[in-house]
């Protein structure tokens, strides 16, 4: 355990609500919600305006829609995430080679390996605390200055408490626990702050009448055992007690994104089992999503009611991160399995994971086989046109107009889509609307937010801002940002 609070844990702030807000005006101080936009889909991530309504991600869109009506649906873009997330793990490499990102909005820093590691080893406590705060604050204003958003900074003794700190400092602060005050911090909270204790333990745990993490540590090593196996018990018990000294590993590459879930009573009625399924495809691609990756294989696992435990996979011909994609072979893996006598456990993971999310190149090619299919088997009179099916265009989509320029999609129905024109560094934009199969309106790459590189073929010559700029060159009588 170190002395000094030299690990730090960056957390940014509703992060793909808050990437979609900087990236268009009209939606600033406004309710966002964003996530899967059908009939089964859930919440990836809500603005804190709309979470004053009681949204919150993992609930069903449908839900959110009936709390804040009024709010902006809006599908994911991930590249325009990636795209953020890389410029701020940039700005961490700068403080420290030892990055360890857990997600696109979120990582470890361990300082004492960075070129300010020999200031903090020489320094006195008082003064090592006053340079961590001081990095933590120029590391959350350097974000805000190069793409708009705010991140939530914990600087602490361990990988733990620091994560802890980070959820203490939301929204857009910073909090940092002295190392010794563990326990102080640890004892009055829910079980379920400490990483590991998931729904399942946390009932497990409940039943023994433990509640607390104070519970957990007076419950000692050897009862926790007894409850959660030996290597399970025993992590939770050193940190119940604060003590956590795994490092900051750098460029941890996952090799699956996975989740699982327990069940009180044993399932044996097969369509429960496939809704359970369905459930733990979905969490997992948000987790998927969430780490910027794809895979390539979908795994299942069934713990049967007599402990014995079997996993079915299935290779798909190309990286993945579509929902439907997953949810779909994962139920034709669970529809092979036998389940006579019930599941206690189970589990849906993507394994060969891959670096790219925005482009689906597997589902692309389902979409297209299928359309190929339906032709097929359509006889159209020779005299006919060959119909051309519409374009789709997704809530929150970046477009791109010859004439208007860049902006996003609104919505769209009965063969129109609302378009509005603006872009990070203009003010609220004009809405305009066009046939779904306007030729002048394309699909288009997202744009920068304030200060980034712009990606080739997506900039408007004349419309960039730079640092430092209240208006947008190009944009007159826009107002700044």
């Amino acid at each position: 355990m170190r002395s000094l609070p030299s690990i730090i844990h960056l957390d940014m702030d509703a992060f793909f609500a808050a990437v979609e807000q900087a990236a268009k005006p009209s939606l600033r101080g406004k309710p966002v919600v964003v996530g899967g936009l059908g009939g089964r889909g859930v919440v990836s991530t809500a603005s804190y305006e709309a979470r004053r309504f009681g949204v919150h991600s993992a609930m069903p869109m449908a839900q959110a829609r009936r709390l804040c009506p009024n709010a902006a649906f809006l599908s994911g873009r991930f590249e325009a995430y990636r795209q953020v997330s890389e410029l701020v793990m940039g700005l961490l490499r700068e403080l420290s080679p030892l990055v360890q990102p857990l997600s696109l909005d979120e990582a470890f820093v361990d300082l004492e390996a960075g070129p300010y590691g020999p200031v903090l080893a020489e320094s006195d406590h008082e003064t090592g605390e006053r340079l961590v705060l001081a990095l933590a604050e120029d590391l959350r204003a350097d974000i805000q200055r190069r793409t708009g958003l705010t991140g939530s900074v914990g600087a602490a003794g361990s990988k733990l408490m620091a994560k802890i700190a980070s959820e203490q400092a939301k929204p857009d602060g910073l909090v940092l626990i002295e190392p010794g005050q563990e326990r102080a911090v640890l004892g009055p909270m829910p079980v379920r702050a400490l990483p590991g204790i998931g729904p399942a333990t946390e009932q497990v745990l409940r039943r023994a009448g433990l509640n607390t993490v104070a519970d957990l540590a007076e419950a000692g090593e050897g009862e926790l055992v007894q409850l959660l196996g030996r290597a399970h018990g025993a992590g939770v018990h050193q940190m119940s007690i604060g003590l956590d000294d795994r490092p900051v590993v750098a460029d941890q590459d996952a090799k699956s994104v996975s989740v699982e879930d327990t069940f009180e009573v044993d399932l044996a009625d097969r369509e429960r089992v496939l809704r359970e399924v369905e459930v733990l495809a979905a969490r997992c691609v948000r987790r998927l999503r969430a780490a910027g990756r794809s895979g390539r294989t979908v795994v299942l696992k069934v713990r049967r009611f007599d402990f014995s435990t079997l996993t079915r996979s299935e290779t798909l011909r190309g990286p993945t991160d579509d929902e439907a994609v997953v949810i779909e072979t994962a139920r034709r893996l669970a529809s092979q399995v036998d389940i006579t006598g019930g599941v206690r456990l189970l589990g849906v993971g993507v394994a060969q994971l891959a670096d790219y999310t925005q482009e689906d190149l597997f589902a692309q090619a389902l979409r297209e086989e299928a359309a190929e299919h339906a032709e097929s088997e359509v006889e159209t009179a020779e005299e006919e046109p060959e119909a051309v099916a519409p374009r789709r265009w997704m809530p929150g989509q970046d477009v791109r107009h010859t004439e208007l320029g860049p902006g996003w999609v609104q919505g769209s129905g009965v063969g129109r889509v609302t378009v509005r024109f603006e872009t990070p560094w203009s003010g609220p934009g004009r809405i305009r609307t066009f046939a779904v199969d306007d030729p002048a309106l394309e699909p288009a790459r997202p744009l920068p937010l304030w200060g980034a590189e712009e990606p080739e073929e997506t900039g408007a010559p004349g419309e960039r801002e730079t640092p430092g700029e209240t208006g947008a060159p190009g944009a007159p009588g826009a107002p700044g940002v």
